[in-house]
């Protein structure tokens, strides 16, 4: 939760989250920077698991069943785009953050925090040959992507990264978060 604290009140304006899940980041957006919220998830299940009061919200708020790959928003409408914790399950990533860029007004940013490629070779050789077997148990997240690549490589330039290890089974706890906009 604490990385998540460290971006999700960076959003401001109207908002895409991409794989919203049950909601978790909910209570961290910054109530005086948001006006709009739009979350999409393409397991409408696991969004009736949240526990947030959605009416209650101090912004607008609207949940779609959808996949990142494929977004039902018109061109240039978010000011801001959220992925936490999702691109690490997202199987095409080019075609998703196209769609980022497409639904991003220009000057729009993209937030991220998600976990992937560790910097040092032991663990990176532990990612890769654990990747298989993890990707079928964790609903098909990879361990091994390498998060600042791919954005970069699919149309954005980081403008902020951080990274490290947090706490945790050290294959599954490398971190990236930061901000990114299109070129």
């Amino acid at each position: 939760m604490r990385q998540r604290m460290k971006v999700i009140p960076l959003a401001a304006g109207n908002i895409l989250e991409i794989r919203v899940g049950s909601g978790l980041n909910l209570p961290i957006y910054d109530k005086e920077k948001v006006t709009h919220l739009t979350a999409i998830d393409p397991s409408r299940e696991i969004w009736q698991k949240n526990s947030i009061d959605v009416q209650n919200l101090p912004f607008e708020f609207a949940f779609t069943e959808a996949f990142a790959e494929n977004i039902p928003e018109d061109n240039n409408q978010f000011d801001a785009v959220v992925i936490t914790y999702a691109l690490c399950t997202i199987s095409d990533t080019k075609r998703a953050l196209e769609e980022v860029r497409r639904v991003l007004k220009p000057n729009g940013k993209l937030i991220f925090c998600e976990h992937g490629k560790a910097p040092d070779k032991v663990t990176q050789q532990w990612q890769h040959s654990i990747n298989p077997i993890w990707k079928r148990l964790g609903g098909g997240c990879h361990l091994n992507k390498d998060i600042p690549f791919i954005i970069q490589e699919n149309g954005f330039k980081i403008k902020t990264l951080e990274k490290m290890y947090i706490p945790g089974w050290k294959p599954a706890s490398f971190n990236y978060w930061g901000t990114a906009e299109v070129y």
